[in-house]
């Protein structure tokens, strides 16, 4: 058994097993995608995108939302969730209107801005995705999606990473 947190080897008490390092690993790889992500979204135009207000308009949605669904898709409050769009909205990414549906509603909507940014962010991703490929092969990438298919349930794909995460 060793005391391991870094190289000092302190703090934590683990057997000799590298079964904390796969979490570490793919948080590591998500972060770096991200990182990437938004220094390539800073070139395009958007610097003020922050990872919390890409999953914000990713709930918000081509067709909207209300403030409430917009934390119920994040899984955070609806005051915080009130935070992030008034911040989406102070930077132009949304927009509120009243709901044709309910003149009582207010609903949260992309603007031309915001939904800039989600299309710039998806061929972003496939540029990242297809330096992996460079770097690792296609044969090496597509086993490593493979498998995280096979382990990550289908529910895992949610909203509320951010509000997770302690974000949003």
């Amino acid at each position: 058994m060793d005391n391991m947190v870094d190289d000092k080897k302190v703090n934590q008490v683990v057997e000799q097993s590298n079964g904390y390092e796969l979490p570490l690993l793919l948080f590591a790889g998500f972060r770096t995608l991200i990182d990437r992500l938004h220094a390539e979204l800073a070139a395009q135009g958007h610097p003020d995108v922050r990872p919390a207000h890409g999953f914000a308009m990713q709930a918000i949605g081509a067709g909207g939302a209300t403030a409430s669904e917009v934390g119920r898709r994040l899984g955070v409050s609806k005051q915080a969730a009130g935070k992030t769009v008034d911040r989406l909205v102070t930077l132009g990414y949304a927009e509120r209107a009243d709901d044709p549906a309910d003149a009582r509603r207010k609903l949260v909507r992309l603007t031309p801005h915001g939904l800039d940014a989600l299309t710039r962010s998806a061929a972003i991703f496939d540029a990242l995705r297809a330096d992996w490929v460079r770097t690792l092969g296609a044969e090496r990438v597509t086993g490593m999606e493979d498998v995280l298919r096979a382990v990550v349930p289908a529910d895992a794909f949610r909203l509320d990473a951010a509000g997770w995460l302690g974000g949003a």
